[in-house]
């Protein structure tokens, strides 16, 4: 069963969420706190080769008018520093607003996401990952 890893990549943190293709079925993984792109690429193919997945899927910030920004460059550089530690696909998914429908979900579900930013990010994974099961389904 063919396996994918979803990331939020953000300045202080990195989301992650594991999905099934077959499935299309998703769960949160961890948040992992940034250190550098080096450290955090490392620590990424670890997670991979523990659960054997053979995808990436990156949310890419992209802006209103569909430039990418700082913070696009920021998703790519880890995209990249993965790329070269592995062979591993890496596809990337625009995120726009996925945090911001991650806390809406949990607020629905009543928890009260305010308090765990963690699960804010392990959410907004999921929601990249859905994006693109969406999109290539």
């Amino acid at each position: 069963m063919k396996k994918v890893v979803g990331l939020d990549v953000g300045t202080k943190t990195i989301g992650v969420a594991k999905g099934f293709c077959e499935t299309q079925m998703i769960f949160p993984l961890c948040t992992l706190k940034r250190k550098s792109v080096k450290r955090d690429a490392e620590k990424l193919v670890d997670i991979c080769i523990k659960e054997g997945v053979s995808l990436v899927v990156l949310g890419l910030p992209l802006r209103a008018d569909g430039s990418e920004g700082r913070m696009a460059r920021l998703a790519r550089q880890i995209g990249n520093a993965l790329k070269e530690q592995t062979e591993l696909e890496v596809v990337y998914q625009d995120e726009s607003d996925s945090s911001l429908e991650a806390q809406e979900r949990l607020y629905a579900a009543n928890r009260h996401s305010r308090y765990h930013k963690a699960v804010i990010d392990q959410e907004a994974a999921i929601v990249i990952v859905e994006r693109w099961f969406l999109e290539n389904a």
